[in-house]
This record gives structure tokens, sequence and C-alpha cells, in this order.
């Protein structure tokens, strides 16, 4: 979205799919179910996988990093700061979006290892998961960035 349509139709669809992932994350709560402690974050990792192969739009969606993002917000704050904090600086320092988004899936896994209480169970495997499946989705990226034609972000204008 960012690179087709620039910064005013990204910031929009950005919240959506964070909103996505924090509403999946929250959801067994909003149902008031008395499920196991791990279902929220069985919701999430569900929430991304929907938010990559949506059905109705034969299976091409995005790269799960928002969305991702939003879950981690819900069910590890701390560590989705943390992550935060890397995808900013990456992208201040490269103004690559895909080197941002990989390297904060990147520090996830250790984010939650270092800064969430255990809460969660299932968070940590399932962040491992996050960090590969994210990796995954940007290859096309990668290649790119091996070939050195991976668009920058501009401030205030289109990729």
């Amino acid at each position: 979205m960012l690179r087709t349509l620039g910064w005013r139709a990204a910031l929009p669809v950005m919240a959506v799919d964070v909103a996505k992932g924090a509403l999946a994350a929250l959801l067994p709560r909003l149902a008031g179910v008395v499920a196991p402690p791990w279902l929220p974050v069985a919701c999430a990792a569900l929430a991304v996988l929907g938010h990559c192969y949506p059905i109705l739009a034969s299976f091409r969606g995005g790269k799960g990093v928002a969305t991702g993002g939003g879950a981690v917000v819900i069910l590890a704050p701390w560590a989705a700061l943390a992550c935060a904090a890397v995808w900013g600086t990456a992208l201040a320092l490269t103004r690559i979006v895909s080197i941002a988004s990989i390297l904060a899936a990147l520090a996830l896994p250790f984010a939650v290892w270092l800064l969430s209480d255990g809460a969660r169970p299932g968070l940590l495997p399932v962040s491992f998961g996050l960090t590969l499946f994210v990796v995954w989705t940007h290859r096309a990226n990668i290649g790119r960035l091996l070939r050195g034609e991976e668009a920058r972000i501009t401030v205030g204008k289109r990729v």
C-alpha cells in the first residue's frame, strides 16, 4: 500500500491490520469464554495466517507484520514496545520498510523471552513461528535487497 498509494492510504490500512491482530488476541475475553490460557495466542496466530492468506482474495494478502504486531501489543505489551523500537530505529537508519519489519520480527522471540512474564502459554514458540513466517513472507523483498533493488521510503512523498 505504501509503495503504490503513499502514506495517506498506508496508515489507515496499517491501523486496521494492527487492530485485526489485537482484536483476535482479545476475542476469547470479549466473547466471555473461559478457555485455556493459550487460546488468545492461537487466535492471534490464526489472524496472521488469515491476513496473509485470505480466502476471499484468492489467498493473496499481506505479510503479517502489522497484524502480528497488534496481537503482540495485547499478548506481550513490553515485547511489542521493544519490537516497535527496533522497527522504528531500523526504518530511520535504512528507510527500507522490509528491513525494519524483518529485524523487528527477529527481535520478537528475544523480546518475548526477556520482557514477558511467561503468563501466556504458547507465546514463546508462536513468536518463533511468527518470526520464521514473517521472514518467509518477505522472501521476495529479501531477493530485492540482495540485488540492491528494494525501494526506500521518503518522508512526505510516495516511494
